[in-house]
């Protein structure tokens, strides 16, 4: 089917946008290809170190040199819930390796961070910076020249992106992601939010708050709210790096680890020296990362992303930017309604027919490209399929036409919005995004005076102060990259939807981030240039009347131009320079680019 006329022309603007990059990233990864196992090139005192742990028939596996061998990465650990499942998959893997005739080794492990975890604390400011930390983690994992394919065990907000984009430093690897799949459902997302809005207000204590929080995270596996986790989980699969059906099978069933075991299996058979050699760099083209944006839209996914996927991009040596995601955005209908975007978890958007369903849908209305290069082969007719067993044997069966639940997923020829309702918001505030998706109609503009603070913390305690009933802007600076970081703000969703639920109009604008989080209350997040690089956000006071108007796209102070040429706020740096880590994180803050640049710090050649 021929892609839809904007899809397509997005596609080529990215594709002539990237043509150097592109081509010198796949130069250096052609050089890298190799013909014989990684291995074989290392001299004998370097494989005698590679090899002196392992057992004797894996040792002499190895020591041969003849059969690929397969590195494993991973984020696990056993305090977080998604994480958890992970520690089990070394030994299935290795198992499943050497049953198919190659080996694996455990590579390394990277760090895993959760946002919800530090919320609203000090070690948030690291969480942003986690990622690329991860990148280089799984590049060093990956530095040893042992390994001629590799599986990536990640699930999380920063884990994922930055698990591929280490990946992509290897772009001669055939590389598959390897998921752990989601908690049961505990209490509904809807009653958990309303407990958290009634302690914000004084309603209930904190054990009555701490009671309905262990209600909602209460087992192995991702956090069931369609957030970055699970938004991670659909862009591996659309994009073509998991196996079909893998995202959001649950952890501890016979199903996930068959489908573990495989992914071995199968990423052993993309080595270099076999019949069906994929090497990472294939995969994650132009077209592919349009086909992920597409998916993200669809779905109503993470606005994390739209700096993930465009620091993912630049290690793939493509370039795409926040216009790519609204032009997209325009065309790409809503087609999932999972919280915080619906009531429903994504245990019920997976029964209500999940992947395969979603993917048959934009493929049918031309939104997907069908010329990409998968871990399945070229194509994505792999992906409307999903995993069963069959006498205790993995297979694969036709997925489902029609979707068992219209009220959290639909084709193209019904969807919840004509459009993927994220947004970018132009104006003398700078550039943003917003996502529309779950906001309101009546709320998506929003004219107020700003309420200026340069930390979540000083919103939330006007805001047991009594001093915020009115309508207004919070204006929430000096959290960008540069500053402190880009923390996730969430804690501040219940107040503002307290006081959205009194009848006020409000609205957050912030060059921090929101993430999957974002819900009912329009947040002009990412402001770009931010704050603390001297942006438009650091000019703003108190009673400037603001404009956030999601339907125009438009971000503006409003009124005499003059303020413009105020003076500039500063950030206070030194209370993020110090506590929690973040003494270590200096070059991080000094070197990050914009939000809209992927929020790195590395330096793209």
């Amino acid at each position: 089917m021929i892609p839809h006329p904007t899809v397509q022309f997005v596609t080529d603007r990215i594709i002539e946008r990237s043509r150097a990059t592109r081509e010198r990233y796949l130069e250096r990864t052609r050089e890298a290809y190799g013909h014989r196992t990684q291995r074989s090139i290392l001299g004998c005192t370097n494989l005698a170190h590679a090899v002196a742990a392992e057992p004797v028939d894996s040792k002499s596996r190895l020591a041969a040199t003849e059969r690929p061998n397969l590195a494993i990465v991973s984020a696990y650990n056993d305090m977080l819930s998604a994480h958890q499942p992970l520690g089990r998959y070394p030994d299935w893997i290795k198992q499943a390796a050497f049953g198919a005739g190659g080996s694996a080794q455990f590579a390394g492990g990277v760090p895993a961070m959760c946002d919800g975890i530090t919320q609203g604390q000090a070690g948030m400011e690291l969480s942003l910076f986690s990622r690329d930390v991860i990148a280089m983690s799984t590049a060093i994992a990956l530095s040893h020249q042992m390994f001629d394919a590799a599986v990536c065990l990640g699930v999380c907000d920063k884990i994922v992106p930055g698990l591929l984009i280490g990946a992509l430093t290897f772009g001669h690897l055939p590389v598959v992601f390897v998921p752990a799949g989601p908690m049961p459902s505990g209490i509904s997302n809807d009653e958990k939010a309303k407990v958290r809005q009634r302690y914000a207000k004084g309603e209930v204590d904190r054990a009555a708050l701490l009671e309905s929080e262990l209600r909602a995270y209460h087992a192995p596996g991702t956090c069931t709210f369609y957030g970055t986790a699970n938004s991670n989980q659909m862009l591996m699969e659309i994009m073509g790096l998991h196996l079909p059906g893998a995202s959001f099978v649950p952890p501890g069933t016979a199903l996930r680890e068959a489908l573990t075991r495989e992914a071995a299996r199968h990423a052993l058979g993309l080595a270099a020296g076999g019949d069906h050699f994929t090497p990472i760099a294939d995969i994650i083209s132009e077209r592919t990362l349009v086909n992920g944006i597409v998916g993200l839209l669809a779905t109503g996914g993470s606005t994390n992303h739209t700096m993930h996927l465009v620091a993912v991009a630049r290690a793939a040596g493509i370039l795409i930017d926040w216009n790519d995601f609204s032009e997209l955005s325009a065309v790409v209908p809503l087609l999932a309604r999972v919280y915080p975007n619906g009531a429903a978890d994504v245990n019920q958007f997976h029964a209500a027919g999940g992947m395969a369903f979603l993917i048959r849908g934009l493929r049918q209305g031309g939104l997907l490209h069908e010329d990409v290069v998968t871990i399945m082969g070229r194509g994505l007719d792999a992906y409307v399929k999903v995993p069963v067993l069959r006498d205790r044997q993995l297979a694969w069966e036709d997925g489902p036409q029609t979707s068992a639940d219209v009220s959290v997923l639909r084709g193209p020829d019904d969807p919840f919005s004509p459009d993927g309702g994220l947004k970018l918001l132009r104006g003398n505030l700078g550039r943003a995004v917003i996502k529309s998706s779950a906001v309101a109609p009546e709320h998506q503009v929003v004219e107020a005076p700003a309420r200026v603070f340069d930390s979540q913390t000083a919103l939330l305690d006007a805001f047991q102060r009594g001093e915020l009933e009115q309508d207004f802007v919070a204006v929430v600076r000096f959290q960008g990259p540069q500053a402190n970081g880009m923390p996730e703000l969430h804690k501040l969703t219940p107040a503002l939807s307290v006081l959205q639920s009194m009848g006020h109009h409000v609205a957050l604008v912030t060059d921090g981030r929101m993430s999957g989080a974002s819900g009912k209350i329009p947040a002009a997040i990412h402001v770009s240039p931010e704050a603390g690089a001297g942006g438009p956000l650091a000019r703003v006071r108190d009673g400037d009347l603001i404009r956030v108007d999601a339907r125009t796209g438009t971000l503006d102070v409003l009124g005499d131009p003059a303020w413009q040429d105020r003076e500039a706020a500063a950030p206070d740096r030194h209370a993020s320079s110090w506590g929690v880590g973040r003494e270590l994180f200096s070059v991080a803050r000094a070197h990050a680019v914009g939000a809209e640049q992927g929020a790195c710090f590395f330096q793209w050649s």
